[in-house]
């Protein structure tokens, strides 16, 4: 019998800090009208000088073991999918492997931009399907208040941090069902961090010139995500045989309601259906996604034999998903 791979646990953590509109108004020129009716975002979590991205991350994977009834020594291996890492070396997912006590696991850090969980989760289910691993931790997050430019309010209304993590192993009904994963790097410029790699140093003249911040063409980000997730949804549904009609749950990368909106609504899919939580949390990048499904799945909405479609879209630029079958 083939192997079929599910998440079998779930977690999340995320700052106490609270920034809400309010206190966005202080900061730059902005309104919370403005800022509900264009993201419907009210409040977002932001991290403390003192806390890091392995800090959540690490807290949301200890929950995530618990909810699966599996101890850390029972870890293959942490793949963190951040954009925002501790250093930029030694990986994050080692930091928490170290911290969790994973003692038999492999470790390594995932770029994808806000669709990384989804290539993370996908890579997992691979490589359980593949029988050469049983037990993987696949962790979304992000410390985007470190890369915001609180000057541009195009960007900062939008983002906020926190960590959500799933455990991935052999399962006997449901399970991962299909993933869909692309890349279209010709659209890199319309959301990138100009400095910090090898094209540009860190330098007094880059900071001074905000280039060591997140820069966004939000037309063409919202024209490219709501086509994107509309697109990897179609794609998940056929690569599983089935119809839209099938989804129980769509989990839609919480980056702006106007495009979740707008997405669910080409696709046929009513918002009673789709989990948003992005009023709370703002667009915490990688980590959206399992954290909105830990809530979800916490608040008893996913069951057992639900089928719920993952979908993210971000920098690269990268979209894609996964749709699994809830297996516990």
């Amino acid at each position: 019998m083939p192997i079929r791979a599910g998440i079998v646990g779930t977690g999340m953590a995320v700052p106490a800090g609270v920034l809400t509109n309010k206190d966005l108004e202080k900061i730059v020129e902005t309104s919370d009208q403005w800022i509900r009716t264009r993201s419907g975002i009210g409040e977002r979590r932001i991290a403390s000088a003192e806390e890091f991205t392995s800090t959540f991350a690490t807290a949301a994977a200890r929950i995530a073991l618990e909810r699966a009834g599996m101890s850390p020594e029972e870890v293959e291996l942490v793949i963190v999918a951040t954009v925002t890492p501790d250093y930029p070396t030694p990986a994050t997912a080692s930091l928490v492997q170290a911290e969790i006590g994973a003692v038999r696991a492999g470790a390594f850090d995932l770029g994808a931009g806000c669709t990384g969980f989804c290539y993370g989760l996908s890579m997992a289910a691979m490589m359980v399907e593949s029988g050469r691993y049983h037990n993987v931790l696949v962790i979304g997050a992000d410390l985007l208040s470190r890369i915001t430019n609180y000057t541009d309010r195009g960007t900062c209304v939008l983002l906020g941090d926190g960590a959500g993590a799933v455990v991935v192993r052999p399962v006997k009904q449901g399970g991962i069902l299909s993933t869909y994963l692309r890349s279209d790097g010709s659209g890199a410029e319309n959301l990138l961090m100009p400095a910090g790699g090898t094209r540009k140093a860190i330098s007094k003249a880059s900071i001074d010139a905000g280039e060591d911040k997140l820069r966004m063409n939000g037309g063409e980000i919202y024209k490219f995500a709501v086509r994107a997730m509309e697109e990897s949804v179609r794609e998940l549904v056929d690569g599983a045989g089935l119809a839209i009609e099938d989804i129980d749950w769509l989990d839609p990368h919480q980056a702006n309601i106007r495009i979740i909106q707008a997405a669910a609504k080409n696709l046929g899919i009513p918002m009673d259906r789709v989990i948003v939580n992005l009023d709370r949390y703002g667009n915490t990048s990688s980590a959206s996604i399992p954290m909105a499904l830990h809530e979800a799945v916490m608040a008893g909405k996913v069951k057992r034999g639900d089928k719920v479609c993952m979908v993210g879209f971000g920098a690269g630029t990268t979209w894609g998903g996964v749709l699994a079958e809830w297996a516990y």
